[in-house]
């Protein structure tokens, strides 16, 4: 390996189940590693095969995979207190999972030798030097996990340096430095891996942090730069509590900016994609503030932004967005100028014709609406229809005559919502009806079955996500609201508005916006029908 290289050890399908509502079944947790091995990833860490039956059958159903790239690795603990290790269960466990490494946690405080465990601080190290040399002489590449090495440093540096030795000295083969209580601070934790360096210099230090200051990311680089060569760490940063370094932010900037190679350069630009992913099938949304791989990592709200990245994304952006496979993006919103309106107009496929009066016409439009509870920077479908109409670009695919809506309710049923619709499209007039669990759905049923016939490519759309939020409270139940609303179709994703005093008024601009953007997008309308 070149001496520059950092071990990424994943640990997404053990520690960062541990999380609140991160939960893979074993079937989910075997796709994951697939990935994580294709990605290049150095250890994957699928579990403790003697905690649970789902992580024991995970084990089992990876004996028939070969990994390309990484090592898998089963977790667990040393041998319990007062046994032989021949005669503990855990490590008999880890035997069976048959993988080439292994990790097992010990004790480095000796707060919790005395306190928790409630044993000898000496039999501690016998845990450790014994569990060690059993699995060595099983020919296990052995990772020790020193737990709480950070807090017991501070409190008894003498007996945490002492786990690290007698690690060392039974034959682990990396040991890894752990800020299990995540409260550690850069400069304290510098201290201490230096620390560490010095007492065991032979062994090959790695740093597992969690993230309970918001640290975990920038401990995990403080630990490289004093010479760990193995990070710790989970996708997305899941974990239990605050969750565990994110390793997208620490490949992201070891690689990118220290120079430390962790992953293939063709991997690197499937980071986001990895993101996305193990969010997908933890159905977990994804947060879009997230360093390098987040939606809005790359986002330019503020008109002077904009300006200055359209002629060079440096002025605002650290790196390349596609370096770490993500995208530059503008967004609209009161705070848009001119130069921002072009650009959007310009990604959204709106031709403004160079014409600066209509980009001035688009600016006060969206100022004017947004001090009305639009927010546009959430919704492009909206934005790209507003411009249309603005622009003269858009004819409208149908009118709307009236529509009704009524709700049903029985003691010992749930309601019912029954909507009635009427439209025109072009000469011909449509009249029709649909039941829905809620007024907004028996709407939505009501306008696709009016509209389905003229327009069929709209069996397409379906609804991903339907968000209310109250634009100002103070006017209690008569305040007026905004709702927002994600479709797609099979090719992309788009989002709509609507504000209104009227919950359902302010639900239907943003149904009618997002059939209106489906047509619109696939230049269809009441004189070319698909």
């Amino acid at each position: 390996m070149e001496e520059q290289e950092v071990f990424i050890y994943d640990t997404t399908l053990r520690d960062g189940t541990q999380g609140e509502k991160i939960n893979f079944t074993a079937e989910e947790k075997m796709r994951i590693a697939r990935r994580l091995d294709e990605m290049g990833f150095h250890y994957i860490e699928g579990g403790w095969p003697g905690s649970n039956p789902k992580d024991a059958r995970f084990f089992e159903m990876a004996k028939g995979i070969t990994f390309r790239h990484a090592r898998l690795t089963a977790f667990g603990s040393t041998r319990k207190p007062g046994i032989r290790p021949e005669a503990c269960g855990n490590l008999r466990t880890l035997l069976m999972a048959e993988t080439p490494a292994v990790a097992i946690v010990g004790k480095s405080w000796d707060l919790h030798v005395t306190e928790i465990l409630g044993i000898p601080l000496e039999e501690n190290l016998a845990m450790i030097r014994e569990s060690i040399g059993y699995l060595k002489t099983r020919g296990k590449e052995v990772i020790f996990d020193a737990e709480h090495f950070f807090d017991g440093y501070h409190r008894n540096p003498a007996y945490a340096l002492e786990t690290l030795k007698i690690a060392a000295d039974a034959g682990a083969d990396r040991i890894v430095l752990c800020d299990t209580n995540g409260g550690t601070m850069p400069h304290v934790l510098t201290e201490a891996v230096l620390a560490a360096a010095a007492a065991v210099p032979a062994a090959r230090f790695g740093i597992h942090a969690h993230n309970d200051c918001g640290l975990a990311v920038a401990n995990s680089l403080a630990a490289v730069q004093a010479g760990a060569v193995m990070v710790q760490g989970t996708v997305n940063g899941y974990g239990e509590r605050c969750g565990n370094a994110d390793l997208t932010s620490v490949i992201g900037n070891l690689q990118l900016k220290m120079d430390r190679k962790c992953l293939p350069e063709a991997s690197l630009s499937q980071l986001t994609n990895l993101s996305y992913y193990v969010s997908e099938v933890a159905n977990v949304r994804p947060l879009p503030f997230r360093p390098f791989v987040g939606a809005s990592a790359f986002a330019h709200k503020g008109g002077i932004h904009v300006n200055a990245v359209a002629k060079n994304p440096q002025a605002y952006e650290h790196i390349q967005p596609e370096q770490v496979g993500n995208h530059q993006r503008v967004l609209v919103s009161d705070l848009a100028g001119k130069s921002t309106i072009d650009w959007k107009a310009k990604e959204l496929g709106v031709d403004l014709g160079g014409n600066d009066d209509l980009s001035r016409k688009i600016v006060r439009e969206i100022k004017r609406l947004e001090d009305q509870g639009y927010q546009f920077d959430a919704a492009d479908g909206s934005l790209s229809l507003l411009m249309k109409k603005i622009t003269g670009a858009f004819e409208e695919p149908f009118t709307l005559e009236c529509f009704s809506v009524t709700n049903g309710k029985t003691r010992n049923n749930p309601s019912l919502c029954q909507a009635t619709i009427k439209i025109s499209v072009g000469s011909e007039v449509e009249l029709t009806a649909a039941e829905g669990n809620g007024p907004v759905n028996a709407l939505d049923h009501a306008l696709r079955k009016a509209l389905v016939k003229f327009y069929p490519q709209i069996a397409e759309v379906y609804l991903v996500d339907f968000k209310v939020r109250i634009v100002e409270g103070s006017e209690g139940t008569a305040a007026r609201v905004k709702v927002l609303l994600d479709s797609r179709d099979g090719e992309e994703m788009w989002s709509t508005i609507g504000v209104s005093e009227n919950i359902i008024e302010a639900s239907w601009q943003a149904l009618v916006d997002s059939i209106q953007y489906k047509l619109s997008k696939d230049n269809v309308n009441k004189n070319n029908r698909a």
